[in-house]
């Protein structure tokens, strides 16, 4: 990830060998941590904080800015983009899902139960902890525009931790600041709160031009939640891809009706695709996705 030559070469290894439409660069979410001086380790079981905030006195004052961490990012971008094979898609961790890592300090307590301690016995620190990643990503996501990316994504991954009233008031505002500082450069941002459920109301146009829907929303009940002027990404299941290729035909096939009422969409996974997952079935998934246009 660190080596930006190796980092594009990963980025457009999709483009070559499963024919999708755009590219993502190749990076982590925990980039921005460690451009505020946190140290992380990359453990065969996930990273790992060997300080989290949660044993830190005063963790907005023991941050420290070094935006330098980001350039192998700017690098690998600049070699993708002189390929000029599909469209780059930038991207940072929303400023909640940032903080849940840096508080907990491990990815394996999924549920993240300091973090959410914290935000509630610490809700002045909670509101500093967000100001300073928001900027500090603002700065990440301008230079991505200025390298070449011309889409950005916003990952909340952790949008179903708190209740959706909690979310709107103190962790929605960040995510709308960094998204209209992307916009006002003309570039479109995708916002992806997965497990917010009924909260993917909130998803309007004032700060985002799709919503990437997770796998556990049905699409159609998604898109009457969801204004109309934001379009829709998303949303299989990643394990559809383990099932046989005429089930995953089917599972496609339904989406059909839901295509030609509604353009503005993104076909894709409602996350990420799943280690072992047999690239074959990867590859008839988004032949026969293309079949749908």
């Amino acid at each position: 990830m660190e080596t930006p030559q190796l980092a594009a070469d990963v980025t457009l290894m999709p483009v070559d060998d499963l024919d999708v439409d755009a590219a993502i660069i190749f990076s982590d979410i925990l980039t921005v941590p460690t451009a505020l001086g946190m140290q992380i380790e990359w453990t065969d079981h996930g990273p790992k904080f060997p300080q989290p905030l949660c044993n830190v006195e005063n963790p907005s004052k023991f941050l420290k800015i070094q935006p330098e961490k980001f350039e192998h990012v700017y690098k690998a971008i600049d070699i993708v983009v002189k390929e000029k094979k599909v469209p780059l898609i930038g991207f940072c961790g929303a400023p909640m899902t940032t903080l849940c890592y840096m508080i907990q300090g491990v990815s394996g307590k999924q549920n993240f139960p300091d973090a959410k301690k914290f935000f509630y016995q610490n809700r002045t620190e909670t509101q500093k902890l967000l100001e300073i990643i928001t900027e500090i990503s603002i700065e990440y996501a301008l230079k991505q525009i200025e390298h070449g990316i011309e889409i950005f994504q916003i990952f909340e991954s952790n949008a179903g931790l708190v209740p959706t009233d909690f979310y709107e008031e103190l962790m929605l505002p960040s995510v709308k600041k960094i998204a209209n500082a992307v916009r006002s450069k003309g570039v479109p941002v995708i916002f992806f709160p997965k497990g917010i459920g009924c909260g993917l109301r909130l998803a309007t146009p004032d700060f985002c031009d799709f919503v990437s829907v997770d796998w556990q929303t049905n699409i159609w009940d998604a898109r009457k939640l969801v204004h109309p002027e934001v379009g829709l990404q998303g949303n299989f299941d990643p394990h559809l891809l383990f099932a046989p290729q005429e089930i995953i035909a089917a599972e496609v096939g339904k989406y059909r009706k839901f295509f030609a009422e509604n353009p503005n969409w993104i076909a894709n996974l409602g996350h990420g695709v799943l280690a072992e997952t047999p690239i074959e079935n990867v590859v008839f998934f988004i032949q026969k996705l293309k079949e749908l246009q």
